[in-house]
């Protein structure tokens, strides 16, 4: 009998995202093509994609807002985490430049979309690490330090951010597993302040979309949804970080134990929760508005729940009425 083809083989599967053969290599699904920096015709947002870690492969995707590139105009900062589980995904994938467009042009800032490495090639925390490192590099272009960024390290000096990046109003964001990333820079921030880590940038607010947060004990209807959801959770989470305590990994569950009481640290001066009634997710980002609340931190929490929609269902039907209302919402949240 011939032996199994490692290459063909399954070691794991989590459909719909993910399949991990035994030879290593792995297949994604629902992972489009990406899209090429540039142009966009219809807003005039302009993008490219710079280099900030060539040791790593780190880099990031800057979206200039129309009318903005080649004048010395300053505007607030948005360093943005895309979504996707943390297996695909990209600063670059057709929902994550889409949405950017159209946030930049009518929100007039510059967008930094990091793309950090992926699992189960690169196990987490990677992605964690490379989404710090690059909002470092970011901090590096604050106008009091940008004489001195090569010479902490922070990789080259971008003229873009230097140009027109107003670092006293910096705001961090994500989707799905890019809003729990964007909480974890927000937190290392805070607890970093005043050693130099960051730079002298004002974090503003905070924006945490649909966030892909778990924990080990249930709450809201996860008690409704049986073991075996848990279970798949539970075993996802140790395919991404092999070597974890599970799903009350302060990475995971930022109100675990053994966070510590991290999360009251947020170095933003006010956070906006958004959820959507229909994801699966919409408990825990629930959980995460409410218990960031009682956390301590003495900024403001807002939530916004999204009735009858699912998961980043404003990437999918951006010009329905929940994604208008939602879009209002944030730009407000920007602009405050």
């Amino acid at each position: 009998m011939a032996a199994a083809d490692p290459d063909t083989e399954v070691q794991a599967e989590f459909p719909p995202l993910v399949r991990q053969y035994k030879s290593g290599r792995v297949e994604r699904f629902f992972n489009p093509a990406p899209l090429p920096a540039g142009t966009d015709p219809a807003m005039g947002v302009v993008s490219k994609d710079v280099v900030v870690d060539p040791a790593t492969g780190l880099w990031a995707r800057l979206f200039l807002p129309p009318g903005s590139h080649g004048k010395k105009q300053q505007l607030p900062v948005v360093v943005y985490y895309h979504g996707g589980a943390y297996v695909i995904g990209s600063a670059a994938d057709p929902w994550t430049h889409t949405y950017l467009n159209a946030l930049v042009a009518k929100a007039g800032v510059l967008a930094v979309a990091l793309e950090y490495r992926l699992a189960p090639e690169h196990p987490l925390p990677a992605s964690y690490e490379d989404s710090w490192e690059g909002l470092k590099w970011v901090a590096t272009h604050a106008a009091a330090a940008a004489a001195a960024a090569a010479a902490v390290g922070g990789g080259p000096v971008e003229p873009w951010l230097t140009e027109h990046g107003d670092f006293s109003r910096v705001f961090l964001a994500g989707a799905s597993a890019g809003g729990t990333i964007a909480h974890y820079v927000a937190v290392r921030a805070g607890e970093q302040q005043g050693q130099g880590d960051i730079l002298g940038m004002r974090v503003i607010g905070l924006l945490i979309v649909h966030p892909y947060f778990s924990g080990a004990a249930d709450i809201g209807d996860e008690g409704t949804t049986g073991k075996q959801r848990k279970a798949q959770a539970d075993a996802f989470w140790r395919f991404l970080y092999p070597g974890s305590p599970g799903l009350d990994d302060p990475l995971s569950n930022p109100f675990s134990e053994a966070a510590g009481g991290s999360a009251a640290r947020v170095a933003a001066e006010r956070v906006l929760v958004c959820v959507a009634e229909k994801d699966n997710l919409r408990d825990r980002g629930v959980w995460y508005y409410e218990s960031l609340k009682a956390s301590g931190y003495p900024g403001e929490v807002e939530l916004l729940e999204s009735k009858g929609e699912g998961h980043i269902f404003y990437c999918m039907n951006p010009l329905c009425d929940r994604a208008r209302e939602m879009e209002e919402r944030v730009l407000s949240f920007l602009r405050k």
